[in-house]
């Protein structure tokens, strides 16, 4: 009976091939839930259901071998990433995994950045930035599929590029990827089911074709969990702290040199060497900040890290790399982000340089780019 269910039927929700007899497996289903339709395996049913996180993923060699495979179709890749997070979520290696298919850069989760935004330099900046990336795309389309923003832009995107082709859509854990291709799923399909959409990272851990009403297919790939990126390292209840909700609200500081802010127990930011200058942080609204001297603040962090720094808690705090000092030299004459993955970014106000230090846990990216806003 299991081989049988295994060799013939997946999960609608995360695509993993369904089996009766190990439930702390993959793709485990009750025998008794075997007559429901649409069938999804118990980890997925717990996500839907309950928003609880299974801790059961693919390894990263197992998300390559699933990627490799598309640049031997003739497809529309739709690769999203996080606006939040641009720089980490990011898919290492991606022009070379999709061969000569074209590719639409869906950016999504626009309703986080303040609304004065201009999207028009938005859409230059992502043009720029992926060209550096190595990553040659047809369109760029701005969007956020939780609040319905820019998604009649996707649709068109799609109709224009995609040529009667199937689509593969591609990101890494955290982008919204789930979410938007069920809106994919409303405009060009006429299934019921909805794939799993959680804010916990391997959702979907096979790949899940989606058929289209015109025979064609909507392909959602696995996320790649990325382990650069903080949200990956965190509990899930930080988690909700550190990833926004809703529009960041930017918070400035005007600093001199010799000064530290701390965010939580996350991450630090050090103003070491220039001129007294301002600093905006694009991070959630709901991360408390606190300034001290630099001169203070390793004793502040040994401290009250996991207690007045809080976000995370102590004990969750031991769980997580400890934080690695990476220096950053900001150069005179543009304006330049510090983004940390994860986290957000910080806009360096003034173009007359400075000379940072950035505290973050171990492995998490922290990168210098023109600025975004």
């Amino acid at each position: 009976m299991t081989e049988t269910i295994s060799e013939t039927k997946a999960c609608t929700g995360c695509g993993v091939k369904l089996q009766t007899e190990h439930a702390e497996k993959l793709g485990y289903v009750p025998a008794q839930a075997l007559d429901r339709s649409p069938i999804i395996c118990q980890r997925c049913f717990r996500m839907k259901n309950y928003n609880e996180s299974s801790g059961i993923t693919l390894d990263h060699n197992d998300f390559i071998k699933l990627l490799s495979h598309i640049g031997y179709t003739k497809s529309l890749v739709v690769n999203i990433v996080d606006i939040f997070d641009f720089e980490g979520s990011l898919i290492s290696g991606l022009p070379r995994f999709v061969g000569d298919n074209p590719i639409v850069l869906v950016v999504n989760k626009i309703d986080l950045l303040p609304k004065v935004t201009n999207y028009n330099r938005i859409v230059n900046w992502v043009r720029k930035e992926a060209k550096e990336f190595g990553l040659k795309v047809v369109e760029v389309v701005l969007c956020s599929a939780k609040q319905n923003m820019g998604f009649d832009r996707v649709l068109a995107a799609l109709d224009e590029h995609r040529g009667g082709r199937d689509i593969y859509v591609v990101g890494a854990t955290n982008v919204g990827k789930s979410t938007l291709i069920n809106r994919l799923i409303r405009d060009y399909s006429d299934i019921e089911a909805e794939l799993t959409t959680s804010q916990y990272p391997g959702t979907t851990l096979d790949l899940v074709k989606i058929p289209m009403d015109d025979g064609t297919f909507i392909i959602d790939t696995p996320g790649i969990v990325y382990p650069h990126r903080l949200t990956e390292l965190v509990s899930k209840q930080d988690l909700v702290t550190l990833m926004p909700d809703k529009g960041v609200k930017p918070r400035v500081f005007q600093l001199n040199a010799q000064q530290t802010l701390f965010f939580g127990s996350f991450a630090r930011f050090d103003f070491i060497q220039g001129e007294r200058q301002s600093f905006t942080f694009y991070v959630s609204n709901a991360l408390p900040a606190h300034r001290t001297k630099l001169e203070n603040a390793d004793h502040l962090y040994a401290e009250h890290k996991g207690v007045m720094l809080t976000p995370p808690t102590l004990e969750a705090l031991e769980l997580m790399p400890k934080l690695t000092k990476y220096p950053v030299r900001i150069p005179k004459g543009k304006m330049y982000d510090v983004s940390i993955s994860g986290l957000g970014w910080v806009k360096v106000n003034s173009d007359s340089g400075a000379d940072l230090a950035i505290h973050v846990p171990k492995g998490v990216k922290v990168a210098v780019r023109e600025s975004m806003i």
